[in-house]
């Protein structure tokens, strides 16, 4: 592979922004393609990212950006950092244009990705995303942690590739490359399990009325997934940081007084979700509930677990985002619903 390679950001959300953020202002071979005003604001303000609480110490980088993706001569790599809800218009879009000349970085959380881009691209690699990260406006996105990303392929080809993407992403966030690309996924959609809990709640919207039955609700749903993953036949990829197997089931399973403390000090690290970003700050009614929620529930009755957390709190989530304008409920309300078929 040549020594300079093309990159275009497709996409400037949260995960777009931060990951080409950091990216540009060591490598000025990147370019962001977005819409309309979020281009407008690229242009001219740049990137703007900081850590957690420290908006004083924010950083912001000047980007490269195109109006149109033939715009960049001979792009080598399109780092797609879309939902999946968007993937497969957005595939057609960028194949339309481009071909399949370019390799395909995914960024989605979720394994809907494997199914949707294939049928468009003959070389992907997809990234397992370890960190959370916010838009506070356009451009402006806050995160917990840099990184890491873990890049895989379904069957493990294309490692030219991978190390060449990885060169370039290390510039900018811990990027590592796995062999165990479906581990490594699955075990990372435990977590964003806890996803439709938050938001059906308004977790970090709004003051949680019971900490104990949050906790209740929200150790079980990650156990249950866990469950699901191992009797699916996957095995647990531990990723940056997130909590094991076995910490999910003690912290489900054991008294609360005992996990209480660890508990209250991982929340206080939890930051809006996607899911959140998605529901309530853009009062939208696409998220990933399907592509994660839905999916493990799917894996949970082939493979005969029974998941009563989860099977609830999905259903309570299709019933209120669709609802024309989103309230979060109080959190035991929802532990009335579970508690109906524990």
């Amino acid at each position: 592979m040549k020594k300079k390679l093309n990159i275009i950001i497709f996409g400037a959300g949260a995960v777009g922004a931060s990951v080409g953020g950091w990216i540009a202002s060591e490598y000025n071979n990147i370019f962001f393609y977005d819409k309309g005003d979020v281009a407008d604001i690229l242009r001219t303000k740049g990137i703007t990212h900081y850590l957690g609480e420290e908006q004083n110490k924010a950083q912001r980088v000047k980007v490269n950006v195109i109006n149109d993706l033939r715009d960049v001569p001979s792009p080598d790599i399109i780092v797609v950092a879309v939902k999946n809800y968007s993937l497969d218009a957005v595939s057609k879009f960028i194949k339309d244009t481009l071909g399949d000349t370019p390799i395909i970085v995914a960024l989605q959380n979720g394994v809907e990705n494997q199914t949707i881009l294939p049928n468009y691209f003959s070389r992907v690699i997809y990234g397992v995303v370890c960190y959370n990260a916010w838009l506070d406006s356009p451009g402006v996105v806050g995160y917990q942690k840099r990184g890491p990303i873990v890049l895989g392929t379904i069957n493990n080809q294309y490692q030219s590739e991978m190390k060449a993407v990885a060169q370039i992403f290390n510039k900018g966030v811990e990027t590592m490359i796995t062999p165990h690309l479906h581990d490594a996924s699955h075990s990372k959609m435990i977590v964003n399990l806890t996803n439709s809990l938050t938001t059906l709640i308004g977790h970090t919207y709004k003051e949680i009325s019971d900490p104990g039955i949050f906790q209740k609700l929200l150790t079980n749903l990650t156990y249950e997934g866990s469950k699901i993953v191992k009797a699916a036949g996957y095995k647990e990829c531990k990723l940056g940081g997130m909590p094991s197997w076995f910490l999910m089931k003690t912290a489900a399973t054991l008294p609360q007084f005992i996990t209480r403390r660890l508990f209250e000090k991982n929340v206080k690290k939890m930051v809006i979700s996607s899911m959140a970003q998605d529901i309530i700050q853009r009062g939208g009614t696409e998220s990933e509930l399907e592509s994660i929620n839905g999916y493990f529930l799917k894996m949970a009755d082939s493979n005969g677990v029974k998941a009563p957390y989860n099977r609830t709190i999905y259903q309570m989530c299709v019933n209120e985002f669709n609802k024309p304008s989103f309230k979060p409920l109080d959190v035991k309300d929802v532990w009335k619903e579970v508690e109906k078929v524990l």
